[in-house]
């Protein structure tokens, strides 16, 4: 049986505990213009006392955010404590191997969940249902150090809750690739959605506007390597040879990082190369990390099964390709000297084709997964000594049911792209689906459904008088406006402002109730939510005063032709006005107010003046107020980094890899009464290990040298 794969889970593992760092650390700079009092969306007004007992507000509305008040916080510094928390958290899993805790990931979750349940439209996104997601998983996943005091490096049903991270990555590319065609959008269909995505995304990077010059039959090309990779490469993540998963892999990665250099997608892209980690093997890593125990040994003539492997490997390859000439008309034109494309197959035939594998697909997954919980069984029948191998059955038989019931509940939500295969789910599933939704255990996905802006790039631009005669443009740090502006890189911090700044822009203002809000609260001149548009203040037009009157305005905005020679990164159209000249007290802007009930709330704060924890979190806002988000970021992910690089050196300078050698066990510890580690349980040593032992002469690292968590013995004397 294949090694467990240690690392790939130490991988996963400090992955997600990086995107929770992103997640938190972008959220916290952000949260007194977003939900503070003064913000655009209070978050007072989500959590209102109704007289209800601690537990049952919990259990109606799961947040920490109900203990504010016994801690002498409001809500918006109660929301600031939990995003701290966070980021210490997940900083020092990041850092520190032992705190990659299964409690620790389970005090990640609850704290995201706290926030997510009040975050209201700014933070319901995709990537933060993800996010919670792959949390959950994490706390099934990583092992549990510090209630046991040192947990095995890998415990016998461990490749069953690594697996529900591989059936994740599978739903949500999956899914990311039908729905670009069930949606019927006439740019996915003709293969020319790629020129369009670039110039339209929320916030693209510099390299986009380079990707967007790029020829036309080259967009298209991509956009059929979009479909195999999201579409038919996913199959491949249950396929039962390694190179087929690895290949799987590497398209995966390659994928998630183009998308990284052509756009500002916060910690989404990262979290999406983390899953894909759960399908690397410790061989592999070994050998990326230069740390591979296995040596290659090649021997001619290959086995049976070896050949077969790499025949079943090669008609793989050769079936992809096939497919991929076939239903997408794929062709070399000769006479253009370029590679023609297109969908050779109606919306028919891939309504009908979806129809017929969703539920194969599901077989597929559910045989997987078997697999894995037999294997696991095998282990733990392994395990030596009766009562180990008990305590081992009982956590298989406990982690592989709650694998197969977040199994049974994602069918739900999976099955939404088949309609049919959805209604033949069990009901009981769509009852337990309903109970679960609410803690996003299990969620639908659905990426880039539609491509928006075909005609132009719709962005709305706000301006700012005094007078009403004199206009003055006020511009954001990241969404685009200034035309000579070059685009910026701020991923994996996600400015939440800008981004319901776009979609503001696709319809009409009355369908983006907060944006009255927002400018309501610009007219009064409210400091925190101007940082969201300028962390600089001397950038904000009317940082010494507020203006008097502001309004909005649609543009098509466009990329530039490298044909043109400008300079300007973008070039602009004015469409129409989006949102009508308003004042403070205007009747049209206070009627939208109290239409959504977004009125200023003037219950004063109980907040006590004298609390030690409030004034030390106002401090600390008041370092992080000049610094921008990816800068906090960044730093922190920095110090991460330079921390790592000078424990290798250290360990380099000790002598090269880590030491496989162990000191004898402490008097009164399983080793020290005739047991060794097996499978992670103590068991007794055989007569020919007392032997070997004796042989030994009494001298430490008598062990194989494996350095796979097996401890070493002294004899005794």
């Amino acid at each position: 049986m294949a090694e467990p794969p240690r690392r790939a889970r130490a991988l996963l593992l400090a992955g997600v505990a990086a995107a929770y760092l992103a997640a938190f650390a972008s959220l916290y700079v952000q949260v007194p213009g977003l939900y503070g009092r003064d913000g655009i969306l209070p978050a007072r007004r989500v959590l209102r006392l109704s007289g209800k007992g601690l537990w049952e507000q919990l259990r109606d509305f799961p947040t920490l955010l109900w203990l504010g008040p016994s801690l002498g916080l409001d809500t918006e510094l109660a929301m600031e404590l939990l995003c701290l928390l966070g980021v210490l958290c997940s900083f020092g899993a990041l850092l520190l191997e032992p705190l990659r805790d299964s409690l620790l990931f389970a005090l990640l979750w609850v704290l995201y969940l706290s926030l997510y349940q009040v975050g209201q439209v700014f933070l319901y996104f995709q990537w933060d249902s993800l996010l919670l997601e792959v949390g959950f998983l994490a706390v099934l996943v990583a092992p549990l150090h510090l209630l046991s005091g040192g947990a095995p490096a890998w415990r016998p049903h461990d490749g069953v809750t690594l697996w529900l991270m591989r059936w994740l990555l599978f739903r949500l590319m999956f899914a990311s690739g039908v729905v670009k065609l069930t949606s019927r959008c006439p740019t996915w269909w003709g293969l020319t959605a790629l020129t369009y995505h670039y110039e339209t995304q929320c916030i693209p990077t510099p390299a986009a506007w380079f990707a967007h010059q790029l020829p036309v039959w080259f967009q298209k090309l991509s956009v059929v390597a979009t479909y195999v990779i999201e579409v038919a490469v996913p199959v491949l993540f249950f396929a039962p040879i390694r190179r087929l998963r690895l290949f799987a892999f590497y398209s995966q990665v390659l994928l998630q990082v183009l998308i990284i250099l052509t756009g500002n997608y916060n910690f989404f892209n990262m979290l999406t190369i983390v899953l894909a980690f759960s399908l690397l093997d410790e061989e592999h890593v070994g050998r990326s990390t230069g740390r591979s125990k296995r040596k290659s040994t090649g021997s001619w003539p290959p086995s049976l099964g070896s050949f077969l492997s790499v025949l079943l490997e090669l008609s793989t390859y050769s079936l992809l390709l096939y497919w991929s000439i076939q239903y997408f008309g794929m062709e070399i034109n000769w006479e253009k000297r370029l590679l023609e494309s297109k969908v050779a197959f109606t919306y028919h035939e891939f309504t009908t084709w979806l129809r017929a594998v969703t539920l194969p697909l599901v077989g597929l997954a559910f045989l997987s997964l078997s697999w894995e919980i037999l294997a696991a069984m095998y282990r733990c029948a392994c395990v030596r000594g009766c009562f180990w191998k008990l305590w081992a059955t009982l956590q298989w038989v406990i982690f592989a049911t709650a694998a197969i019931g977040v199994f049974a509940i994602s069918l739900v939500p999976f099955t939404y792209i088949e309609q049919e295969s959805h209604g033949k789910l069990w009901p009981g599933l769509h009852q337990a689906f309903g109970t679960v939704q609410r803690l996003q255990l299990v969620n639908s996905y659905g990426l880039f459904r539609r491509m928006t802006g075909i005609g132009g790039r719709p962005e709305v631009v706000l301006e700012g008088s005094y007078d009403g005669q004199s206009w003055t443009e006020i511009e954001f740090m990241y969404k685009p406006g200034n035309v000579s502006r070059a685009p910026p890189v701020v991923a994996p911090h996600q400015p939440r402002l800008d981004w319901q700044m776009w979609f503001a822009a696709l319809g009409h203002h009355s369908s983006s109730p907060w944006f009255g809000s927002f400018v309501h609260r610009l007219l009064q001149g409210q400091e925190d939510v101007i940082r969201l548009l300028q962390v600089d203040e001397s950038r904000y037009p009317f940082s010494a005063r507020p203006p008097v009157y502001i309004r909005a305005q649609l543009y098509k905005y466009w990329f530039t032709s490298s044909a043109e020679g400008s300079h300007s990164w973008w070039r602009r159209q004015w469409v129409q006005e989006f949102f009508p000249t308003v004042s403070l007290g205007d009747p049209t802007l206070e009627n939208l107010l109290h239409q959504h009930g977004l009125k200023q709330d003037k219950t004063p704060s109980r907040r006590p003046l004298a609390a030690v924890l409030p004034r030390v979190l106002q401090w600390l806002r008041q370092l992080c107020h000049p610094v921008p988000g990816p800068t906090i970021i960044w730093s922190l992910y920095l110090v991460v980094a330079t921390a790592c690089l000078l424990r290798a050196l250290r360990r380099q300078r000790r002598g090269g890899a880590p030491p496989t050698r162990h000191k004898g066990p402490r008097r009164g510890d399983p080793a020290d009464r005739g047991g060794a580690e097996k499978n992670g349980h103590v068991r007794r040593r055989e007569p020919q290990e007392r032997g070997e032992s004796r042989a030994c002469g009494g001298t430490e690292g008598c062990g194989d040298g494996r350095g796979d968590g097996r401890h070493g013995t002294k004899r005794k004397k």
